[in-house]
């Protein structure tokens, strides 16, 4: 067989990251017995990154490999001819590669997984780009009339999921458990609108187990930040948590967000910040998880969670129950990708 000749069903670009949504992808797509190629999007060597500061703040929010990924990626295609390319998120192909790899005859797909309008990250040339895909799924209903405004070919809203080989419910020896249980546990970046909600709870005497980037920058929230965490110890974390926190990103104007699933998944009594989608997902207030739309009531919801222990079991078997049951794995969501683009599947 000549390089010409090769072919594959998908062409997948993504971080391989253990914790993002490339790689939970990627293990769907194996699991499905697919064949796939994985183009890393992660960025290695300490030069890229300098040189990623200065072109993102001078540059339109330009990552400074673009061009040289674009390439990479058309002669990925040129290669393998996959029947679809599919890329998640702030994928770095620009508008004239993507127009060359349509050309190639790849169905081109993107899982928006962010908000492009958010002012942190808005780029130029990433919306042009989106124009040249022949469909974007958007994990958010307030992009949709955003993207079709913009002139994008298909548009359809598709949720974040969760990976089973990842979040799953996990038995914790006494001891550890002793280790890492919290009063409230909340995992995700150091957002500023972010702040008054767990300075607010641990004020208030709870004991918050916070992980993720950027809580140090706070002076409200340095010394409670445990920082970045790995999957794995995370999973734990939360099994071990007495109620997890579930705060969507207001700048990427999210009405759920990864932690949605993640977390039921695992297995947690959730409480969580009231939007039309968490409803879609879990129901009405106390049928799966408890919502709040305020600081003070999240602080009188967590006090009252937290004196109920069987509310709180009842609470996390109901949503562990809802997401595993409701095809809401990143298999089933590459599925549906691909039965859009009418891959066949065995």
């Amino acid at each position: 067989m000549t390089e010409a000749d090769k072919t594959t069903a998908l062409l997948l670009v993504g971080d391989a990251g253990q914790e993002h949504v490339g790689s939970h992808l990627k293990h769907a797509a194996q699991e499905l017995q697919l064949p796939t190629e994985f183009v890393n999007t992660r960025e290695e060597s300490h030069g890229l990154q300098l040189r990623q500061r200065i072109t993102w703040h001078l540059f339109g929010h330009r990552p400074a490999h673009l061009v040289a990924f674009s390439r990479h990626v058309i002669q990925q295609c040129a290669r393998y001819r996959p029947e679809v390319m599919l890329t998640t998120g702030f994928a770095p192909l620009d508008a004239e590669s993507l127009k060359e790899i349509g050309r190639l005859g790849v169905h081109r797909i993107n899982y928006l997984t962010d908000d492009p309008w958010n002012p942190a990250q808005r780029a130029p040339w990433f919306l042009r780009a989106l124009l040249q895909y022949d469909e974007v799924f958007s994990t958010r209903r307030a992009n949709l009339d955003d993207l079709q405004s913009l002139g994008c070919k298909r548009v359809r809203y598709l949720q974040f999921g969760f990976a089973p080989h990842i979040h799953f419910p996990e038995a914790l020896a006494p001891t550890r458990e002793g280790e890492l249980e919290g009063d409230v546990i909340f995992a995700g970046g150091g957002d500023a609108d972010r702040v008054p909600y767990i300075a607010a709870l641990a004020h208030a005497g709870f004991r918050v187990a916070l992980y993720g980037g950027y809580w140090n920058r706070f002076p409200e929230t340095r010394s409670l930040t445990q920082g970045l965490k790995d999957p794995a110890f995370l999973r734990q974390a939360v099994a071990a948590a007495k109620v997890a926190l579930c705060l969507v990103r207001r700048a990427n104007r999210d009405g759920h967000c990864m932690r949605t699933f993640e977390i039921p998944a695992i297995g947690a009594c959730m409480l969580v910040e009231n939007t039309a989608e968490h409803q879609e997902l879990f129901g009405p207030d106390g049928q799966a998880v408890v919502y709040f739309d305020s600081i003070p009531e999240m602080v009188d919801k967590a006090r009252w969670l937290l004196g109920n222990e069987l509310e709180r079991n009842r609470l996390r078997e109901a949503a562990h129950r809802l997401v595993w049951g409701g095809g809401n794995t990143y298999r089933d969501r590459l599925l549906l990708i691909l039965q859009s683009a009418g891959v066949p599947l065995a």
